[in-house]
């Protein structure tokens, strides 16, 4: 005879039974929302690793015994696979909703869903066949499920930025990272408070066992990281930010481990997680002379010497200079030239530029500018003198999702110091088309590059970049035309002389230039289609090769892009073959 069962209703709930199961559902969930992305990428890696950009700079900048120019060949871009192109103008019509941006919030829509998914899954998770006003345990279950996911998208060098192919850095992840730390916040405080409530009810002490008084410690450390971490204290103070950020969670894993015996298996893959970034670290890291170059009071140009391969166009480094007593802090700053080998400068090399934008900048520039006096005071010459100093290399990271050698129009936009990311892009496809003659089967034929400006004073900044880009491209088979927006024009006649450019007083609608090179784009599609005979279903119908817009700068310049390319509609997208966007805001 069996031994009778209590029922449901009379029994007990064991919260250390049932809420780590909790734990593993969750963790089921986040798990398979991160093999979908990486599903989904898939594509996109074994393109990358095919032409040598998923794994380019794993190891670090390299240099080797001198480069090579190449030298064109003179090919014509291949003609485009025109079903293909159809595949891959649908899809990019049917996400580009997602990339709507609504105005402060710094996420679009696509960000947007993926947060509210995480919330929702985590609050379900909490919430779920939980009596939490007697037992609130499950909150602080689902609290330690955090680690990794805050971990795992927190680190520079993470497996997954790698799975998820070129152009998804750390930075494009970080904003998992920030609402999982509000989701154990989140979770955290109602664990907490709700404990601390049953403990005044049943007049317990909330201060003086071990358990209790660690907890109210882990829930102090933690109000301390989230309150910190807000967007306004780290574009202020980001300094402070970073030493309490990491003193505060080492605080935090100790405290948590003394709070419950359940939080040890939930600490150590974020151990391993941050172990292998120190690692992979070790490798990046590089320490080059380099010679900074005052363009003006303004911008402040740093030319690394010894550095020839191990990046892509549009990556970054974090970059540690030792000069006066400056030597502990470091910053990110875009690579804005090409590798050597294809660079189309005229003295190519590894290239950073700081403008001044806050009291490190400025006293880069302050510096630079004193040294260059005293170095002319000294030789008494007038050429172009430099001051040289020791850097440290960190990187490179990020980069473009977009290779922009798949689509045969690009356009790319820039505000202010963010054409340094455009810049290196634009260096990166003539290069490849012109000195490596498409190797790779490079379809571009059309480039527009637009560059926002407040005077006219910053063309001087990029002139001799861009004179000798444009004049590369001038002899081959790119259409390059350079237009440049200045709001402040105030002397027209300073303004030097690039080729195929134009300068403009006024401030330019992204929504309009998109436009107007998508209708030029199909215009000359259509003329090509013409002339080589195909039939008119072929040239109504997704007929375009495809079109890659890049663009960089203030929050509401990639906002306003973002906007622009979700705003299209499925028709014109899918007429122009495709478009593709990548919009690089680098902000604390």
């Amino acid at each position: 005879m069996a031994a009778p069962v209590v029922p449901s209703s009379f029994q007990i709930y064991n919260s250390y039974v049932e809420d780590p199961k909790w734990q593993i559902k969750f963790t089921i969930i986040w798990c398979s929302g991160v093999a979908l992305a990486v599903a989904v990428s898939v594509p996109s890696l074994i393109l990358g690793l095919r032409n040598g950009r998923s794994l380019k700079g794993i190891t670090g900048i390299s240099e080797t015994n001198g480069y090579q120019s190449a030298h064109s060949d003179g090919k014509e871009p291949p003609p485009a696979r025109r079903r293909s192109r159809r595949w891959i103008g649908a899809w990019n019509a049917l996400i580009s909703p997602t990339y709507w941006s609504p105005p402060k919030l710094g996420l679009n829509l696509g960000q947007i869903m993926v947060l509210s998914a995480y919330l929702a899954a985590v609050l379900v998770c909490i919430i779920k066949d939980a009596p939490l006003i007697s037992n609130p345990n499950r909150a602080g279950f689902l609290a330690l499920a955090q680690f990794p996911v805050v971990f795992l998208f927190a680190t520079k060098n993470s497996i997954l930025s790698l799975l998820l192919g070129p152009g998804n850095g750390y930075e494009k992840l970080n904003f998992i990272h920030r609402i999982a730390g509000r989701a154990m916040f989140l979770a955290g405080c109602i664990h907490g408070s709700l404990w601390i409530r049953n403990h005044l009810q049943y007049g317990l002490p909330i201060l003086g066992p071990q358990k209790e008084t660690s907890g109210v410690a882990s829930l102090a450390l933690l109000c301390i990281i989230v309150l910190t971490s807000l967007r306004p204290v780290r574009r202020l103070f980001y300094e402070y930010f970073f030493v309490i950020h990491v003193l505060t969670y080492v605080a935090f894993f100790v405290t948590i481990c003394y709070h419950t015996i359940y939080a040890s298996p939930w600490i150590f893959p974020p151990l391993a997680f941050y172990g292998a970034d120190v690692l992979l670290r070790l490798f990046r890291y590089r320490i080059k002379d380099a010679t900074l170059t005052a363009q003006d009071a303004h911008m402040t140009l740093i030319r690394v010497h010894n550095c020839d391969d191990g990046w892509l166009a549009g990556q970054h480094v974090i970059l540690r200079v030792f000069f006066s007593n400056r030597v502990f802090e470091s910053h990110a700053f875009t690579i804005l030239s090409a590798p050597p080998s294809y660079s189309c400068l005229s003295s190519p090399g590894f290239l950073l530029a700081a403008r001044n934008d806050g009291d490190w900048t400025r006293a880069l520039n302050d510096y630079t500018r004193k040294k260059q006096e005293q170095l002319q005071i000294n030789k008494k010459s007038e050429g172009d003198l430099g001051a040289f100093v020791q850097v440290m290399l960190d990187g490179p990271y990020g980069g473009s999702s977009v290779d922009l050698g798949l689509y045969e129009s690009v356009l790319l936009i820039a505000g202010g110091s963010g054409v340094t990311f455009t810049l290196g892009l634009l260096d990166d496809i003539v290069g490849r088309c012109v000195k490596l003659g498409r190797s790779q089967g490079e379809r571009t034929r059309r480039i527009e590059f637009a560059w926002c400006i407040k005077s006219f004073g910053q063309i001087e900044w990029f002139a001799p970049m861009l004179i000798d880009i444009a004049t590369a491209a001038s002899n081959s088979t790119i259409d390059l035309h350079i237009s440049i927006f200045v709001t402040c024009l105030c002397d027209p006649e300073a303004v030097p002389h690039i080729p195929n450019s134009i300068v403009i007083l006024s401030r330019p609608f992204v929504q309009n230039l998109l436009k107007d090179f998508i209708s030029l784009s199909l215009s000359s599609e259509r003329k090509d289609s013409l002339e080589i005979g195909l039939d008119e279903s072929q040239k109504l119908h997704g007929s375009g090769g495809g079109v890659a817009v890049c663009a960089s700068g203030p929050e509401s310049l990639t906002r306003e892009a973002q906007n622009a390319v979700a705003g299209l509609g499925l028709t014109m997208s899918m007429d122009a073959g495709g478009i593709a966007l990548h919009t690089e805001l680098f902000t604390l």
